[in-house]
């Protein structure tokens, strides 16, 4: 992994939630986290007094493969990628996170090390909730602790789900599938601006960068035209069809 900053180590407990630096929406949007929906305002605050919003920028290092697994992250905004570095040195890109999506919270409660490290891909504001605020939130509150539970589940069946996705589809159908989740509509035309580099959607979607420019170029018949970052689809009623989601 090429040189990058880290994250400042320090936490400083915050007395609310608001002091924590959150913003606009973001209460809203953990509370719809399934880590969090659960719980009543008061377990909530308590849990968020210990948090903090960081605002970190690419290319930071949140964490490294072996330190102490000390915090839980929810992405309020940006992209964060997993990577783990083989015994040979090769670096394999795990999973990519983006809004609304947690990480950090398994490993916190086995008490070992990062298994991987953690990297901001695209400039992210992130809440850290410390380990142990967490535990000791999950000790004091059984819905928390059941909430727990239900979104470790929740992933596994979202990875059982990912992986079937994986065997399943071709690279094609997966690169439709993924420019689909961004149009609004079900038909018509639709603009997507992709919210990761080429290189790291292709990683999301388990595929090489080369892989999935030649996926988006059978899109081509189907009315799908890249430019950069910027994806035009012409007609999102063939690209469903296409996937087999038509009305």
């Amino acid at each position: 992994m090429p040189a990058s900053a880290r994250e400042p180590p320090a936490d400083r407990p915050s007395a609310s939630a608001h002091a924590a630096g959150l913003e606009g929406t973001d209460l809203e949007r953990i509370r719809r986290h399934p880590l969090f929906q659960r719980l009543d305002p008061a377990a909530l605050a308590r849990l968020l007094a210990g948090a903090v919003v960081r605002r970190v920028g690419r290319g930071t290092l949140l964490f490294l493969q072996g330190e102490p697994a000390e915090r839980v992250y929810l992405v309020l905004e940006g992209w964060v990628r997993l990577v783990r570095r083989s015994a040979d040195g090769r670096e394999v890109t795990i999973r990519i996170f983006g809004p609304g999506e947690s990480l950090g919270e398994a490993v916190a409660f086995l008490e070992e090390p990062y298994p991987v490290s953690g990297e901001v891909v695209e400039t992210a504001r992130l809440l850290a909730i410390p380990r142990r605020t967490l535990v000791a939130a999950v000790e004091e509150d059984p819905a928390l602790a059941r909430a727990m539970i239900a979104s470790l589940a929740r992933r596994l069946h979202d990875f059982v789900r990912q992986v079937e996705q994986l065997s399943g589809r071709s690279t094609t159908e997966r690169v439709a599938g993924f420019l689909l989740r961004y149009c609004p509509g079900d038909r018509g035309t639709c603009t997507v601006e992709l919210p990761l580099d080429k290189s790291l959607v292709a990683a999301r979607l388990g595929m090489q960068p080369e892989t999935f420019s030649r996926a988006l170029a059978r899109l081509r018949r189907l009315g799908v035209a890249s430019h950069g970052r910027r994806v035009e689809i012409a007609d999102v009623t063939a690209l469903r069809a296409f996937l087999g989601e038509e009305d």
